[in-house]
């Protein structure tokens, strides 16, 4: 585990000098801001919705987690960070390949609640139009299995698989954050790919969610700090099951995350048409 982290550090180590870093064709700059985000913050006017020209609409492509907080540990002990790092590069690429020049990746780093504090005040210090944020999926852990590979213990549930997009009734943008859900998942679907419908069963638990389109899988989390507190639009996508045992290992190929990253750019682009 020791040794996957300082993996993981290395490969974000000249991103996570600037939690707003532009990339440019895979390579991240490098500048280092440091913002709070408290109760006493006073809240910056929504950003403007009316419309969208494509050099200049600011998208935000949020890596989900940090090297100290990686979130979940896929099938084969690998951390998500690592997951949502090389898919968040991948669409800011994309978009900015595309003519959203105005797109930055936004890496944080420390411990899960303060990070996620970070990720809020950086994108709405930067005035963003939209904050898309990248994760990779796992289950509850009661719903977990254990199996051995490469000599060490590990845990997997090949029992559900796909992406699934969440938007929050709380953000003040949230008829917009469900446009572009559904338009992402409408390219994803249209891909062939299909999304995570556990989010609806009991088993779920605490992690069972309301779904808003039984067609394209979106579903409501008002939980989530990034999309309830971020004054943009915001839509959280959860890229794939990395639990899942064959997932992760498509998960793991260029063609997925091509495809997954193509997908977004076309949603985008359909929605920067559209407004």
């Amino acid at each position: 585990m020791r040794q996957l982290r300082s993996i993981i550090a290395g490969l974000v180590a000249s991103t996570l000098l600037s939690p707003l870093a532009p990339v440019e064709r895979g390579h991240a700059a490098a500048a280092r801001t440091m913002a709070k985000l408290g109760p006493k913050s006073k809240p910056k006017p929504p950003a403007s919705s009316a419309k969208c020209e494509m050099p200049k609409f600011r998208i935000v492509v949020d890596v989900g987690h940090t090297p100290d907080s990686y979130g979940a540990l896929s099938a084969r002990n690998d951390p998500e960070f690592g997951f949502n790092f090389r898919l968040g590069k991948l669409i800011t690429a994309k978009l900015r390949d595309q003519g959203f020049a105005a797109t930055r990746l936004l890496v944080t780093d420390g411990k899960a609640r303060p990070s996620l504090f970070k990720r809020v005040s950086a994108a709405n210090d930067g005035r963003a139009d939209l904050l898309l944020s990248i994760h990779h999926d796992s289950v509850p852990d009661k719903l977990l299995e254990a199996w051995e590979f490469d000599g060490a213990m590990s845990y997997f549930s090949d029992r559900f698989s796909g992406h699934s997009l969440f938007v929050s009734e709380r953000n003040s943008h949230f008829a917009t954050s469900l446009l572009l859900a559904r338009m992402i998942g409408r390219q994803l679907k249209e891909q062939g790919l299909h999304y995570a419908s556990q989010y609806t069963l009991p088993v779920m638990g605490r992690y069972r969610r309301q779904l808003l389109d039984k067609d394209l899988g979106v579903y409501r989390y008002d939980g989530l700090v990034v999309l309830s507190r971020t004054n943009s639009a915001a839509v959280l996508l959860e890229a794939g099951s990395i639990i899942n045992r064959d997932e992760e290992m498509a998960m793991n190929s260029l063609e997925r995350q091509e495809l997954i990253a193509g997908a977004v750019a076309a949603a985008m682009g359909e929605f920067c048409a559209r407004r």
